[in-house]
């Protein structure tokens, strides 16, 4: 797409483009909506079904258009993409279509992601649940890097942030899968980013705490984490609440400014880090 006088905006991210995973709601949507709101062109990208094995329900293809609907009105030109992160021809798919329509990939927010099938100890985890949890938190970051990094190399820049957890810096009892591939996303941007530092493309990992379900952007995550470890669901934030040394929950604007800083150019000289976004939960 060739931008005119009429659709070039002003913002951090003005005339970048911006392929975002786990759009359609809870922290995608958050972040779509700010880099919209800083100039950005998006590539909004979810499964938009509900999977076998995932015991609550994922972002609709009704919610992935209101995300679109949201950023459009900020400004921004946007395609929306119904895809599985763990099917690679979806994936590549995702890259061919962005370049076909903005010619160029600048940002890379990995944040597709479950939080269950959890709640077990690691014997009582499933051949079936283990794949599942692995298959869309780390493999299908690493698929989606692999897709849009030659594009980043071929023009010199770019940034690829993943959206790990606090999972990924400590352990938490009966979420070993989702310990696990948060942990393997962390050393995934580590290395990454040596591999793609001379091409002036940046690899970093972005670590929520307890965000809290903000109706707006239509967040499920804390609940179904809530779920899975058996606590009250009408009751969990008081009790999320009680391990913030801030004595507060995270709000999802929180991530999507750091989210921003990490795309944008103020962070030039940052790669391979991992920026903790948690009230002081992994300070402790």
């Amino acid at each position: 797409m060739t931008r005119t006088a009429d659709n070039i905006r002003g913002g951090q991210l003005r005339d970048r483009t911006v392929v975002v995973t786990g759009a359609a709601r809870g922290l995608g949507r958050a972040c779509a909506e700010r880099f919209a709101r800083e100039g950005a062109d998006l590539v909004l990208v979810d499964v938009a079904a509900d999977v076998p094995g995932v015991p609550y329900p994922l972002g609709s293809a009704g919610q992935l258009e209101h995300t679109a609907k949201l950023c459009r009105a900020q400004g921004a030109a946007v395609l929306t993409a119904a895809a599985d992160v763990r099917d690679p021809e979806a994936v590549r798919e995702v890259a061919r279509q962005t370049l076909d329509r903005f010619g160029t990939i600048d940002v890379l927010l990995n944040g597709a992601g479950i939080a269950a099938p959890s709640g077990k100890a690691v014997h009582e985890i499933s051949e079936d649940e283990w794949d599942l949890m692995v298959g869309i938190d780390l493999t299908g970051a690493w698929r989606m890097t692999k897709a849009v990094i030659p594009a980043m190399i071929e023009q010199r820049s770019g940034s690829v942030i993943n959206v790990a957890s606090t999972a990924g810096l400590v352990g938490y009892r009966h979420f070993a899968g989702y310990v696990a591939a948060k942990h393997g996303l962390i050393g995934l941007t580590k290395a990454a980013a040596l591999d793609y530092g001379p091409f002036r493309v940046r690899v970093n990992a972005l670590c929520p705490g307890s965000v809290r379900d903000d109706p707006l952007h239509e967040g499920r995550m804390l609940a179904e984490i809530a779920r899975s470890l058996d606590v009250d669901v009408d009751e969990h934030e008081e009790i999320f609440v009680q391990s913030q040394p801030m004595n507060t929950l995270i709000e999802p604007q929180d991530i999507a400014g750091a989210a921003l800083w990490l795309a944008g150019d103020d962070s030039c000289q940052v790669t391979g880090t991992t920026l903790t976004v948690d009230g002081g939960f992994s300070a402790r």
